[in-house]
């Protein structure tokens, strides 16, 4: 699991192209059923390299800071989810969007705060 924890990389870009895919397929609205799926799947590699970072991280003793910004990248996950099944019946999305965005800029946050990965808060 080492390919998945010595560099931040690969979990910075999985994040980074699910978001542009997220922003693609809201803005397509009912036809990004393919893009949904593809999202989806961005989902699961987020989630796979967020928890082996996670688990690393516990080596630095900031635990609990790991485990708020992977329950943030949950709220994430789920936010953008929310948004794009809401969107998809028709339904008010403006409180998604805005817990979307809090949830995000948190996530952010303590990703670039912590030890492990990019240093851009230093």
């Amino acid at each position: 699991m080492g390919f998945l924890t010595s560099q931040t990389h690969l979990h910075i870009t999985t994040w980074v192209v699910a978001i542009v895919i997220f922003l693609i397929a809201a803005l397509m609205g009912k036809q990004s059923k393919g893009l949904h799926m593809t999202l989806r799947l961005f989902y699961v590699l987020i989630i796979i390299t967020g928890g082996a970072l996670f688990i690393e991280g516990m080596n630095y003793n900031m635990g609990m800071l790991y485990g708020f910004k992977f329950i943030g990248g949950i709220l994430v996950i789920g936010m953008m989810e929310m948004v794009l099944v809401r969107q998809k019946k028709n339904k008010p999305t403006g409180m998604f969007w805005i817990l979307f965005a809090v949830f995000l800029l948190i996530t952010l946050f303590l990703g670039f705060k912590l030890p492990i990965g990019q240093n851009f808060l230093a």
